[in-house]
């Protein structure tokens, strides 16, 4: 929801500039240049910076997809930045996945031999 929010202020800002330049001072160039700039700067501060913050802090909408032929296992929160635990059977290798703002910090972990299906199969 708080997502849906944000983009309405950024969308309301821009409409703004446009309405601005166009309709008061009579200049439409300047106020679209300056609405295409606010969506710009919008788009950069909710990549790079709010999609995280959102979804841990206020409940936004993120979606992640599990690589083929994994297991998704758990996630958690380290500060801003999302871990997504799988499973990958065919290697018998676990992953740690970092999701940070803006994915530009792109952490990653392997342990290999590790089989956290096994307990589940029937192991000791």
């Amino acid at each position: 929801m708080i997502t849906y929010l944000y983009w309405a202020v950024v969308m309301s800002f821009a409409l703004g500039a446009l309405w601005l330049g166009a309709a008061r001072l009579g200049k439409p160039f300047p106020g679209l240049v300056a609405a295409v700039l606010i969506l710009l700067a919008g788009w950069l501060a909710y990549t790079f910076h709010l999609e995280n913050v959102f979804v841990k802090r206020w409940g936004g909408v993120m979606s992640l997809t599990v690589p083929p032929g994994q297991h998704h296992l758990g996630a958690t929160w380290k500060e801003d930045h999302l871990w997504v635990e799988s499973f990958d059977p065919s290697t018998n290798t676990c992953e740690f996945r970092e999701y940070s703002k803006g994915n530009l910090l792109r952490g990653r972990v392997l342990i290999k031999n590790c089989n956290p299906l096994m307990l589940q199969a029937g192991g000791p």
